[in-house]
């Protein structure tokens, strides 16, 4: 992919000016804790201007995410985007890696596809094989599961905002300027909304940890906060506020770790837990013995104190600060610009298509897996209808590559009869130093997913609205809580700010609901219940079958579909959720979640494009979920002969 790496070594970006990645900066320029590195064109920080003052501008890598992934926008005269692309620079093989593989090692190999969200590409995988094998699990591997999977999604939801996603919010130079006692009294402010107390609350501790920043800042150590839009208009925070977001963001370095640990106990280890195999889990030991259920408990209740004690308290800061963009309705994609159906008037900057699908995850009983009742609710609310929730119909999920690198049959394919097949076709021609998209023909190594002919978000916002609009007991509950204590209305959702709060409630409703699952397994396994598989006859039900598990992963719908002959894979598709938000436009034009939710945006600065950022970080973008490195040639990279027999 000779562009592609040429753009990486000309380091042509105003999106490389984050904390989490100085790779984009230009050699000639001298990042401080003051100074940024803005994007370097022919007529100063722009790719290009056209007759009418619009500026293309191109952010690449867009960091502090997982994987590789550019954004192209257009920005007018008044500093509106008015188009925008999204790309990713890497190509994902993992359904041609499966084939003809023995399916009860699928798993196995689909977690590697990320070492971020692991254990759910693991768990989908294994419930793809048991719905083609028609194998129930028993209650023990039921609860087990739900146990590490939502001990991976509130881990990484906690993990995507304050170390990935809150320094969009919080500036880290204005915290040097905080008054230590004031940041107190607002920590108890912040803590008082969310009905509880600060998890910081001394202003000894501000001030011991604002003196690191400040001696850090003169020294010109800010290390990996260093290369920052630090000032820019578009933070709204005040110092104080500012200085609580920084100490909630290194305190959460400790106590994530202890959140993997939970992932851990039950898993075998984290990333890439192992003990969930086709028929059910294999931690025998780990159900039946009660200081293993105990731990689990103790460091859940870590977890929910941070939580709640600084991690919605944050949110309501953030929330309340940036409430004027975030309903700020003249922002909002206008989407019968741009093959769409809705108009402005609902939302506010970011909130992007307003339609919105889940899967639905986490099985409250032992009827079968697709029979069960669910934790998180399944359906779809489609243009901004707050109204109505459309019932799922999965033969309406297809993939679309019109506009991506692969060949295709001519027409969106279902995932069961899908294809992965590289066409890599470069990008435009260098006429100023920068290669550009071809956005009218293919410009993406993501495929683009449509249900039923139309784009969809997915995500925690997606299953926050859905289950809202559906009236589901636990959702309503905790969006209500967030809404009447904020004082927010409901269309705050619709926006970046919207899609961030979402995200936190969610952490703290599966936090809240693990407490039941775990004194539900101590209960079942007390009463002299271990049975942890299913029995199958391997040979009999792999002989011509097929299966699909779908569920959600963190950042939203996720689906793998396997197609099983003679006891080999014959077929298999990864729908995962960032194919579905930063998927490029569909076969007639449909443009995708991330590029909606940039269009309307209203950039403080062009020349540091803060607001590009902050809205694609809110998606939490897990590029490697949707691609892997392929030689377009052709060309063979390597070869590995893999012993299968262990010696000690």
């Amino acid at each position: 992919m000779p562009e592609i790496n040429e753009q990486a070594e000309a380091q042509v970006t105003g999106g490389g000016a984050e904390m989490m990645d100085t790779t984009a900066v230009a050699a000639e320029e001298t990042v401080s804790a003051e100074t940024h590195a803005p994007a370097h064109g022919t007529d100063g920080n722009f790719h290009s201007t056209d007759a009418n003052g619009n500026k293309h501008i191109i952010v690449d890598p867009i960091t502090r995410i997982e994987g590789h992934l550019r954004i192209e926008a257009v920005i007018n005269s008044d500093n509106v985007i008015i188009d925008a692309w999204s790309s990713s620079t890497m190509f994902r093989g993992i359904e041609t890696i499966v084939k003809n593989r023995d399916p009860r090692d699928v798993g196995l190999m689909t977690m590697r596809i990320c070492g971020v969200c692991t254990g759910t590409h693991y768990q989908r995988s294994i419930e793809a094989v048991e719905d083609a094998f028609n194998v129930t699990i028993p209650k023990n591997a039921r609860i087990v599961r739900n146990l590490i999977q939502g001990s991976l999604q509130v881990h990484d939801h906690f993990v995507h905002f304050y170390h990935l996603h809150a320094l969009d919010f919080v500036d880290i130079i204005s915290a040097t300027k905080a008054d230590p006692e004031a940041t107190a009294k607002e920590a108890v402010k912040w803590a008082s909304v969310a009905g509880t107390t600060p998890y910081i609350a001394a202003a000894s501790d501000f001030k011991a940890i604002q003196d690191r920043i400040v001696k850090f800042a003169k020294e010109g150590r800010l290390g990996i906060f260093g290369n920052g839009y630090w000032g820019n208009k578009g933070y709204k925070l005040t110092p104080e506020q500012n200085l609580i977001g920084v100490a909630h963001y290194l305190k959460g370095l400790d106590v994530q770790r202890r959140m993997s640990k939970m992932h851990a106990l039950f898993g075998g280890k984290s990333p890439h837990p192992q003990s969930i195999v086709v028929g059910g889990v294999t931690c025998v030991q780990d159900i039946q013995n009660p200081a293993r259920i105990s731990l689990f408990q103790e460091l859940l209740r870590e977890t929910n104190d941070f939580v709640k004690r600084a991690y919605l308290p944050d949110i309501y800061m953030a929330g309340t600060a940036y409430a004027a963009e975030a309903t700020d309705a003249s922002q909002s994609f206008h989407g019968t610009k741009h093959k769409g159906t809705l108009g402005k008037g609902v939302g506010g900057s970011g909130g992007g298509l307003l339609s919105y699908m889940s899967y639905g995850d986490f099985r409250l009983d032992d009827t079968g897996f697709y029979k069960s009742a669910l934790f998180l609710p399944q359906g779809l609310v489609l243009d901004g209808d707050i109204t109505k929730v459309h019932e799922l119909d999965e033969d309406k999920i297809t993939e679309d590559v019109t506009h991506s690198w692969f060949e295709g049959t001519g027409a969106p394919e279902h995932p069961y009869v899908g294809t992965t097949i590289p066409e890599y076709t470069g990008l435009n021609k260098k006429d100023d130093g920068y290669a550009y998209l071809k956005t009218d023909g293919k410009y993406s190594w993501i495929k683009s997913p449509l249900y039923d002919g139309r784009k969809v978000e997915v995500g925690p916002l997606a299953r926050m609205v859905v289950g809202y609009v559906k009236g589901d007991a636990n959702i309503t509950k905790y969006v209500g809580n967030f809404l009447k204590r904020s004082g927010l209305p409901i269309t705050v959702l619709f926006s970046t700010v919207g899609r961030t709060a979402a995200r936190a409630i969610e952490t703290e409703m599966i936090g809240d609901a693990m407490v039941v699952w775990a004194a539900e397994l101590a209960k079942n396994a007390a009463s002299g219940d271990l049975s942890t598989w299913t029995e199958f006859d391997f040979d009999e039900v792999s002989k011509d079958c097929k299966g699909r598990g779908m569920a959600e992963a963190p950042r939203g719908s996720l689906g793998h579909w396997i197609v099983i002959k003679d006891g080999l894979v014959k077929n298999f598709q990864a729908v995962v959720p960032s194919t579905w938000n930063a998927g490029p436009r569909g076969p007639n034009g449909e443009i995708g979640a991330y590029e909606a939710s940039l269009i309307g945006t209203r950039v403080a600065n062009p020349e540091e494009p803060l607001e590009i950022i902050r809205t694609v970080h809110s998606f939490d973008p897990c590029i490697a979920c949707a691609v892997h490195v392929v030689d377009t040639k052709g060309k063979e990279l390597a070869v590995y002969k893999v012993d299968p027999t262990c010696a000690f």
